[in-house]
């Protein structure tokens, strides 16, 4: 069984940063796009940022400039910098990757379980 692991999150001050990383684990042949999503109180999930196996990225507008993301692939866990984070960041940031299993089988939709950012004024 796949899992996806998030940690990093916390409480910051307005302009400070945070890392979050998720790790998957389990039975994985390999991994596709790998992204960070959130969730603030009230709102639909939104995309933060994806990144593909090849290292393509791709940010929501109002994150660009301000979050980094990448990918270690030998180790399947992508990170999420954050830097000058605002109190409209907080959220919770979930772990999304699309897997693969075994060989011609198909691709799965996988998230962690989130974690808290919560980012104070």
């Amino acid at each position: 069984q796949v899992q996806l692991v998030e940690s990093g999150g916390g409480l910051v001050q307005a302009g400070g940063s945070l890392r979050l990383s998720c790790a998957a684990s389990g039975s994985i042949f390999n991994i596709a796009a790998m992204g960070w999503y959130r969730q603030a109180p009230g709102k639909q999930r939104e995309l933060v940022a994806a990144i593909t196996s090849g290292g393509s990225t791709n940010y929501a507008d109002s994150v660009q400039g301000r979050f980094t993301i990448s990918r270690d692939n030998a180790k399947n866990t992508v990170y999420l910098q954050m830097s000058s984070l605002k109190p409209e960041d907080t959220a919770v940031y979930y772990c999304n990757a699309d897997i693969r299993e075994r060989l011609w089988g198909p691709v799965d939709d996988y998230w962690g379980r989130g974690t808290q950012v919560t980012v104070s004024s």
